[in-house]
C-alpha cells in the first residue's frame, strides 16, 4: 500500500528555482506541465489544476480560471497567464490537440497522461524528488514557494490573496516564509537607503560649505 503525501501547512518547505529544474528535469514529460504551473500559480495541485479543463483556460483574455465552488473557500478565483505560464499551457494544447486529431478523441483535461486523466502521481513525484536530491519537498510546498516570489517580486498583498487564493491576511502570513536570501536583500536595501541618507548629507554639508568659502 503507497502512503499518500499529506499537505502539512505547518511545513516550511520551498523550492528554489535551481532546486526545482532538477526536480523538473527527473519527472515524465505528463507531469512536467502540471508541476511547471503549480510553480507559478501556487494552486493546489490534486484539488485545482488536476480538475482544470480547457474551458478554464482563457487564452485571449490571458487568464486560467477556477469556478466558484471548485476552491476550498468556495469562491472563484482567476490567475493572469504570465508569459512563462501562457508559454507552458499553450504547449500543453498542441500536444492536445495533435493527440485528439491521431486518435479522434476529445480530451478536456489540461493536464493528462495520452489523454487520460491523471489520478495519481505521488510514485513519480517521490521518485524526481529523490533522484534531484531534494527528498523533503511536497506538493504543498509549491503554496508557500508561489507566496514567497509574490513578496520578492513586490506583488501587493491583495493580488497576491486573490491570485493564489487565500482568503484572510493571516493565512497568507504564515504562507509568507521569510527565507535567508530576503533577510539579505533587506538588509542591503536597508544598507543602501542608509547610504543614501549618508551621500544626502555629505552634498548639504560640501553645499553650505562652499557657500560659506565664497
Amino acid at each position: 500500500m503507497i502512503s499518500l503525501l499529506r499537505e502539512d501547512n505547518t511545513r516550511k518547505g520551498f523550492f528554489e528555482p535551481q532546486q526545482f529544474r532538477k526536480v523538473l528535469a527527473e519527472l515524465p514529460d505528463s507531469l512536467r506541465p502540471l508541476f511547471e504551473t503549480a510553480y507559478e500559480t501556487g494552486w493546489r495541485v490534486r484539488s485545482e489544476l488536476l480538475n482544470r479543463q480547457w474551458k478554464h483556460v482563457d487564452f485571449d483574455g490571458g487568464w486560467l480560471r477556477l469556478e466558484p465552488g471548485e476552491t476550498k473557500n468556495r469562491q472563484g478565483r482567476m490567475f493572469p497567464l504570465t508569459p512563462s505560464l501562457r508559454a507552458v499551457l499553450e504547449r500543453r494544447k498542441k500536444v492536445t490537440e495533435q493527440l485528439q486529431q491521431a486518435n479522434d478523441c476529445i480530451v478536456p483535461w489540461v493536464f493528462h497522461r495520452s489523454g487520460r486523466r491523471i489520478k495519481d502521481f505521488y510514485v513519480a513525484w517521490r521518485g524526481a524528488c529523490d533522484r534531484a536530491g531534494s527528498p523533503e519537498r511536497i506538493p504543498h510546498d509549491f503554496r508557500r514557494t508561489a507566496v514567497r516570489n509574490f513578496e520578492r517580486a513586490g506583488v501587493p498583498r491583495s493580488a497576491a490573496m486573490a491570485m493564489v487564493g487565500h482568503k484572510t491576511d493571516a493565512v497568507y502570513r504564515r504562507y509568507a516564509i521569510v527565507d535567508e536570501g530576503m533577510l539579505k536583500d533587506g538588509a542591503l536595501k536597508l544598507a543602501q537607503l542608509h547610504q543614501a541618507h549618508e551621500d544626502a548629507a555629505d552634498a548639504k554639508r560640501r553645499a553650505i560649505g562652499g557657500e560659506v568659502g565664497k
